[in-house]
Order: C-alpha cells, then structure tokens, then sequence
C-alpha cells in the first residue's frame, strides 16, 4: 500500500516551496512497480529505502544517487520501483527558483541530476539528517534547515511575482491564451517565455498544455467534480484531439487511461486534486 504525507513550509521558505512529502509503500520485497511521473515542478527526492530509478533510455535505468534533483517534466517520465520505500520529496515553486539552483530550470527540464553536482556537500548532509531523523516533524526540520542555508547562499532573491500569478493561472485556468496569461501577469510575451523557460523550465504553451492534460486525467480518475461549464471548457476541440493529448501525455486513449492502473501517477493526481501538489 502506497502511504503519503504533505507538510507545508514555514513561511519564511513558502516562496520557494509547495509542499514537502512523505511516501511510504510497504510492499512486498519481490514487488516490481512501473509508473510514470509527469511533475509540474521540480523536485529533490531523497530516498531512504528501496530501489528507485528513471527510464533514460528504452530500457536503460538510473536513479542519479540518494538524492537527485528531478526538473519538471514536459513529457511523462517512466519510473521503476523493487520492494519497498520510503522516499521524502521536496516540490519548489517556480516562482522562487532562483533562490535555490543557480541553473535555469530549463536545463534541468525532463532530466535528473544528483544534487550534490548543484549543492555540493549540503546535498549529503540533506541526507543524512533526513535519515536520522526520529519523525515527520523532525524531516521537515531538517530540510527546512538545509533549505535555509541555500537561500542564503544564492542571496535569498525574492521570488518572482509574474511567475507567482502564472502558477496560480496554471493551475485555475489551463484553457488561458498564452498572450492573454502574459498580459494578466505584466509582460510582454517575449519576457514571459523567458521567465517560463527560465523558472519552470517550459513554454507557457507546454505549461498550460500540460495541466489541462492533468486537470482531466483528475476528472477522469474522480477526483475533481468539475461544473458541466468547467468541463465543457476543459474538452478538446474533438475527439482526436483529446486522444491525441492522451497519446502524447500518457500513451493510452482516455478509455485505456481509465481502466489502466497507475499507483504512483496516480497518488500524485490526488494530492494535485486536494491542493497540495
């Protein structure tokens, strides 16, 4: 059984983090689970127990060391899991990025790194005192202190206002014009795909494409009861087009989407629906 846990930062760390997360699943140690993520944000994911990776390659596997920094993703990204685990994320606001990664996230988009090539011992030390810790409280704790001295490091920028309104817009109305997005949050459009590319990693296109896919993927698990209007509004101009998406996203029809099982994408699907992913 797949167990999560979601905290909140403190309020001096809120612009530059979603939430933290615990994920626990004891499973059975011969159990082989293939999944796919599909993460609209960046993540440090440190694990704790249990044999982790990402597909790279057709059939090629890695999983980056004990805490790789996972950019957000364009494009699903299939994931493998043996046994049980326990892993402790850390999801960043897009908005805050600059406060934690010298890198624009567009370099780091769709792919994974060990954190320690960006953090260098902070990344270990992050580990380790996840590791010892004796409770939720005291994970938190310890990321929120590690947290702290890498935004000090960077020189504790503020986070971004535009790019604080587009998450907001995002994730309450996939369906936007990339130019009407552009004028609601004070840029011209040229600067408004830079910020994108350069804090959430993406097109304001392929952002906005991407929600709308999992504002229904959350209709359809049953997770979110959109207003007839809402749905209406989230339909594709035909059904081709909606399979298309599907493809693209998932590579199933809505119908197949439905009846396949995905214990983690799907886990994330519900936390995105409850407001804390």
């Amino acid at each position: 059984m797949l167990l999560s846990r979601s905290y909140s930062p403190s309020a001096d760390l809120a612009g530059y983090v979603r939430r933290y997360y615990v994920f626990d699943a004891d499973l059975p140690a011969d159990f082989l689970l293939v999944d796919k993520l599909l993460s609209e944000t960046a993540f440090i994911r440190i694990l704790l127990n249990g044999d982790w990776a990402a597909e790279v390659a057709p059939d090629q596997w890695a999983n980056f060391g004990p805490v790789p920094l996972m950019g957000s993703n364009g494009i699903p990204w299939r994931v493998r899991v043996r046994g049980p685990f326990l892993v402790v994320g850390v999801a960043f606001r897009p908005s805050g990025w600059s406060g934690m990664f010298a890198q624009p996230a567009c370099e780091l988009a769709d792919r994974a790194v060990p954190l320690a090539d960006l953090w260098g011992p902070l990344a270990d030390r992050l580990h380790d005192e996840v590791a010892a810790a004796d409770d939720d409280g005291g994970i938190v704790r310890a990321i929120e202190q590690a947290l702290r001295e890498r935004v000090a490091a960077m020189g504790t920028p503020s986070p971004l206002p535009a790019m604080a309104a587009f998450e907001r817009i995002a994730r309450d109305d996939s369906t936007i014009w990339v130019a009407e997005a552009a004028r609601q949050v004070g840029l011209s459009i040229r600067q408004f795909e830079r910020q994108c590319h350069a804090t959430f990693g993406h097109s304001p296109k392929v952002i906005l494409r991407r929600s709308r896919f999992l504002d229904m993927a959350q209709a359809l698990r049953g997770f979110s009861e959109p207003s007839a209007e809402q749905l209406a509004a989230l339909r594709y101009f035909d059904q081709s087009h909606l399979n298309r998406e599907f493809r693209h996203f998932f590579q199933l029809t809505p119908g197949q989407f439905e009846k396949v099982t995905t214990p983690l994408f799907t886990a994330g699907l519900k936390l995105r629906a409850e407001g804390l992913a």
